[in-house]
């Protein structure tokens, strides 16, 4: 009995195991899989940065052996550290900001005698994905858009040191007695927002195959199943075409009709395919989809112009997907009158056999040789070097 019961206490135990001792995240066989907890994607957080104040002046008198007027000999006090905003290029989620939310940058020392001045207090620097967006928690101001590795942003200026009374002296008052408190540092609470770097974005109905799709374009690896809102968070996958071109695609969940109303998961991860230069609309035309295609593109072209107009109007290419599901239905039919009726260029490509992906590739590289590359934003320029 006792080994029968010790077996099945294991039984039951190493399944939970299994669930959660997984650093990829990926699908687990067994009841209730879930990935694991370092895959959570936060892309929206507040903090409240606080500079160092700086230290105080010191009120001194030099004290010497046959000096009998040594004069005042009070230090300033240090500077207060800065608290500096990294955009680091390793990074693609905002989730440690979940459990620590405050950042102080040290106080500067105070002033002593002799003249000595107090040590500066240390810089705190906070690392932050690259494409973060930084907004006046208070105001909603948009601040800072850190869209370079590397770029680095005084968020919270440090106190100025105050000075000694050693600095006070003049002619008429040879023994000042007077000398300045350190300087309170910039207190600010900030709203972080994070839209990621992609060139190319991936748009469509729940379920259409567009997790499939950057799964065999590029080395990512999303959840895939045959169940809408499989894709819960951004993924970012890199295309190549060879060993000298490349571009970025993401892939975002799902939208549906009256997402831009909260229905489904809604329309906030529409944000990190603003950056994007091109959108890849992907139209399910399986036999078993049970939506009609033609009204599939309008109900999209809606939800996007109904999130920001900027986002409806970037270039888009129109992509048939699961082409191989098709059957005997006239769905792929209807969808290619419709294009040729509005002058549209159809890509017909299928995720499972591979048909149309090279094609498509090449279109994507093309269409992208055709547009500008973004540059740094008109409100970067406000940021202040560190």
């Amino acid at each position: 009995m006792g080994v029968e019961a010790t077996f099945r206490k294991e039984a039951v135990d190493l399944p939970e195991l299994w669930r959660w001792g997984t650093s990829t995240g990926s699908p687990i066989r067994g009841r209730g899989a879930h990935p694991a907890p370092s895959r959570v994607f936060i892309d929206e957080a507040k903090i409240q940065l606080a500079a160092g104040d700086g230290g105080n002046g010191c009120l001194a008198f030099r004290h010497e052996k046959f000096i009998p007027r040594g004069g005042p000999s009070g230090g300033d006090g240090g500077r207060g550290g800065d608290v500096i905003l990294e955009a680091n290029p390793h990074l693609n989620t905002l989730l440690k900001f979940r459990y620590n939310r405050e950042f102080r940058g040290e106080r500067g020392r105070h002033g002593e005698g002799s003249n000595r001045h107090g040590k500066d207090g240390a810089d705190v620097t906070v690392t932050l994905p690259v494409g973060t967006v930084v907004f006046d928690a208070v105001n909603g101001e948009k601040l800072w858009d850190l869209v370079t590795p590397g770029q680095l942003v005084v968020a919270a200026k440090g106190g100025r040191g105050g000075r000694g009374n050693a600095r006070f002296a003049t002619s008429t008052n040879q023994a000042p007695r007077r000398t300045e408190p350190g300087g309170p540092g910039e207190k600010r609470d900030l709203r972080l927002e994070l839209k990621l770097l992609a060139d190319v974005g991936l748009v469509g109905f729940p379920n259409v195959g567009k997790s499939t799709l950057i799964s065999r374009l590029s080395a990512a690896r999303p959840r895939i199943a045959d169940y809408p809102f499989t894709t819960l968070e951004p993924c970012l996958g890199v295309v190549g075409l060879d060993e000298e071109r490349s571009f970025v695609m993401a892939d975002i969940p799902g939208l549906i009709a009256g997402a831009h109303e909260g229905k489904g998961l809604g329309m906030r991860f529409l944000r990190h395919v603003e950056r994007t230069r091109l959108l890849l609309h992907l139209i399910d035309v399986a036999e078993l989809s049970g939506r009609d295609p033609v009204d599939d593109y309008g109900i999209i072209l809606n939800e996007l112009a109904s999130f920001s107009p900027v986002v409806a109007a970037k270039p888009m290419l129109l992509v048939a997907s699961r082409i191989d599901a098709g059957g005997e239905s006239d769905r792929l039919a209807r969808l290619r009158e419709f294009c040729r009726e509005h002058s549209l260029r159809l890509h017909e490509i299928s995720g499972v056999t591979g048909q149309g992906l090279e094609e498509l590739k090449r279109a994507v590289w093309a269409s992208l040789e055709q547009l500008p590359r973004p540059g740094a934003e008109e409100d970067q320029d406000r940021a202040e070097p560190a």
